[in-house]
């Protein structure tokens, strides 16, 4: 029902998922991220306490594939879940259960991670790896972005998707860029799209009015001076 990427930026520091799937609100369940730890992606059918205990494992110094083992050995109902994740070296990790549905795969790049179920190919998650690759001079957030589009362009899911997320941490313990588009009956890749594109330019001045609210831009709205 799902595909998503998972990324790290080497020059900025950044850590970031992008997905979308058909079910409603993806964004609620299904991209973690940390600043200066690492990214995760918790899909098929979703547990999202997964991505705090890779994380519990990161911020101890474990690498993805160490945490990524841990979390999954033993565990109750594993088999339906699909993980991934990627640590502050760039490294990468995942686990598909023997319950993931449909058409399902994994692709690990430089820097980042992407998967798949219900897919219409298994080809999918490559060319979102591609994809993060062919475009390292970009934010993080239009890297992943671009990543997702190229996901659909491949061919995504089986069926049509109907909400995504795009979220990325960077220096601070909130998040930097966190948007989503809950339900769209037609792309919701596109409104993802839309909504960076406004988001973007305005970025910096959120983060400013956060860390320094007297030296930031004016608020724009009535009675604003």
């Amino acid at each position: 029902m799902t595909f998503s990427i998972a990324g790290h930026c080497v020059r900025s520091g950044m850590f970031g998922v992008a997905i979308t799937t058909s079910s409603i609100c993806v964004g609620a369940r299904c991209p973690h991220a940390r600043s200066g730890i690492g990214a995760v992606a918790t899909q098929n059918i979703t547990d999202p306490h997964l991505a705090d205990l890779v994380f519990e494992h990161l911020e101890r110094g474990d690498c993805a594939s160490v945490a990524v083992d841990a979390v999954v050995d033993g565990r109750p109902n594993i088999e339906y879940r699909q993980l991934t994740a990627v640590d502050r070296n760039g490294d990468s990790a995942h686990f598909t259960g023997t319950k993931t549905l449909g058409t399902n795969s994994v692709s690990e790049g430089q820097h980042c991670i992407a998967a798949g179920n219900l897919l219409c190919s298994e080809a999918v998650p490559a060319a979102m790896t591609e994809s993060f690759a062919n475009n390292a001079g970009e934010h993080l957030a239009e890297r992943l972005l671009r990543a997702l589009e190229a996901g659909l362009a491949a061919g995504g899911e089986e069926g049509d998707v109907h909400s995504a997320a795009l979220i990325v941490h960077d220096a601070q313990p909130f998040a930097l860029v966190d948007l989503r588009c809950d339900w769209d009956d037609e792309d919701p890749v596109k409104v993802l799209r839309r909504l960076w594109t406004e988001y973007e330019p305005q970025m910096q001045a959120y983060l400013d009015r956060a860390l320094n609210p007297s030296a930031a831009p004016s608020y724009g709205v009535a009675g604003d001076p």
